[in-house]
């Protein structure tokens, strides 16, 4: 499948012939993928939950309300425990949440936790994709990683995906 932009020179229905790996590099194998819809949740430590649970509170930062408690955060593991690969829904990170990385990057540089733009910055986007280490095609992110894309809700209406942005995570 291939996505064009509208105003790209591409006429609409036009056959798009396949195009050969480069020489220089080696393609994965083919690996079918099936799909089905599944509940995601988000972390604790999300923009949206906090400010649900602990508006104000540290970003990022366990803070006091039972949605915290080791009891709930092992309930959070037990209903979603592996990375996967997935289209939209919350991330699962790897490591610390995906939308602080993506907002350090957007601010250009690592702000306080309790910096308000931080925070305004890592809720204003949503996951797009986000694709695990896959031992069937040979995909080894790191260290049994996995790469997400998250862009502006209105990015994704208006189909800006030159929009989104990157960051990846491993263990």
């Amino acid at each position: 499948m291939l996505y064009v932009p509208e105003g790209a020179d591409v006429p609409e229905g036009a056959d798009m012939p396949d195009r050969e790996t480069p020489g220089e590099l080696q393609p994965y194998p083919l690996v079918p993928l099936t799909a089905r819809v599944e509940m995601t949740a988000a972390e604790p430590w999300h923009p949206h939950i906090r400010e649900t649970f602990a508006p104000g509170a540290p970003l990022g930062q366990r803070y006091d309300h039972p949605v915290c408690t080791q009891e709930s955060l092992d309930a959070l593991w037990e209903f979603d425990d592996t990375v996967g690969h997935q289209v939209g829904g919350y991330a699962h990170s790897v490591q610390n949440p995906v939308e602080i990385e993506i907002a350090e990057a957007v601010l250009e540089g690592r702000l306080p936790w309790e910096d308000p733009r931080l925070s305004d910055e890592a809720g204003s986007r949503v996951l797009l994709a986000q694709f695990d280490s896959e031992d069937a095609a040979g995909m080894m992110w790191g260290d049994c990683g996995a790469l997400y894309w998250l862009i502006r809700p209105q990015d994704l209406v208006d189909r800006r995906f030159d929009r989104a942005m990157f960051t990846w995570q491993c263990t």
